[in-house]
């Protein structure tokens, strides 16, 4: 057994070895949940395989639209960011669409209030991101947004980057359908509408001017990401906030799931407006305090800044409006969770009525 030990130290010590002396002193942001989401390649392989057994290989199957094909390629997507084990197929659902190099991931700031951020873009400084097929690449594009941005829109805190999960959630899954995808990760902490549009009108004059230089084609070089969870549920665990809008039994969760319905259907799918995504951050963002909650998803400002940032955009290039189709919508406690604990995987969080969370994936083009 000691000479089992042994040899495993030699081995991670000469991983270690290798890998600062080909890298040197390159910036790479490490994993910040290495218990949900996957980090090396065969826990990867192993999830994407035991979603296929069990919803089988044509995950359209499982799209509420289903005359998309396989050739679609989406200009924009939302997409869920929690366990592997809950959020399971509709990761696939959603991302094996994105067919660019590169990808704008908009993501949900959680602990930004902890760093006192808010009203501001946040980028980070990271060359690469580690992730289970090898370090991805943090795209040349990102300087290149920043320097088309007003220094007062923006500012790089590789600290809440670092701390935050929402993206890490995605980029394994980008990676394993693009093994050479590129990534621009950028945080929406709190803001209000008027600020988020704002910066989202910002962003997208930023990418319409690389386009019209050449530097990109919107339609063949970048798909937006925006991270998002839908509702979190229930009046245990959530902090000692009590998020059981409508009680904790079965008829209570049946009228969440329908109010989840609305807000999707009434906001999120068919032509994407600024009225719309206006209306989204009413029903989730309360109207005398921008930095608290109506209805508690936690994309409630990456959602609409990220979908206003390609509306804006698609009128710039005078590409005709966005329009959105909802892929799927499931929650923590609407099937069973994917068995991933053999893999070194598990479950951040309980899954029951006092405690779930809602998924929507979600494609634009």
């Amino acid at each position: 057994m000691r000479s089992k030990f042994y040899l495993v130290v030699a081995i991670c010590a000469l991983e270690m070895l290798v890998h600062f002396s080909a890298i040197g002193q390159t910036k790479i942001r490490r994993p910040a949940d290495p218990v949900g989401f996957a980090t090396r390649s065969w826990q990867m392989d192993s999830v994407v395989a035991r979603i296929n057994r069990l919803y089988g290989r044509k995950l359209s199957d499982l799209r509420d639209d289903k005359n998309i094909r396989p050739f679609t390629s989406w200009k924009t997507v939302i997409c869920p960011h929690d366990d592997y084990s809950y959020a399971s197929w509709l990761y696939p659902l959603t991302l094996q669409n994105v067919k660019t190099p590169a990808v704008i991931l908009i993501g949900v700031a959680h602990k930004a209030g902890k760093y006192g951020i808010e009203n501001k873009m946040v980028f980070d400084s990271y060359d690469y991101w580690k992730a289970p097929y090898g370090p991805v690449r943090v795209s040349g594009l990102r300087e290149k947004i920043m320097n088309q941005l007003p220094r007062s829109t923006y500012l790089v805190s590789d600290s809440l980057q670092q701390a935050e999960h929402s993206l890490e959630a995605i980029v394994p899954w980008l990676q394993y359908y693009y093994k050479g995808i590129e990534i621009v990760p950028i945080l929406v902490p709190y803001m209000s509408f008027s600020t988020l549009s704002d910066l989202a009108g910002n962003l997208s004059l930023a990418l319409m001017k690389l386009c019209q230089d050449g530097v990109i084609d919107r339609n063949r070089d970048i798909t937006i990401v925006i991270s998002n969870d839908a509702v979190h549920y229930g009046d245990e665990d959530w902090g000692g906030a009590n998020f059981a809008f409508y009680g904790n039994d079965t008829s209570a969760y049946l009228k969440a799931i329908a109010h989840e319905e609305e807000i999707i259907s009434q906001c999120l799918t068919g032509e994407i407006t600024k009225e719309k995504l206006r209306r989204f951050s009413e029903y989730t963002v309360q109207d005398t305090n921008y930095r608290t909650y109506k209805w508690t998803w936690c994309g409630r400002y990456a959602v609409p800044f990220g979908l206003l940032t390609a509306c804006y955009l698609e009128q710039k290039l005078r590409s005709g409006p966005l329009s959105g189709t909802l892929l799927g919508y499931s929650t923590s406690i609407a099937q069973p969770a994917l068995r991933v604990e053999d893999i070194g995987l598990g479950k951040t969080a309980g899954a029951n009525l006092h405690h779930w969370v809602g998924f929507a994936g979600i494609g634009y083009r």
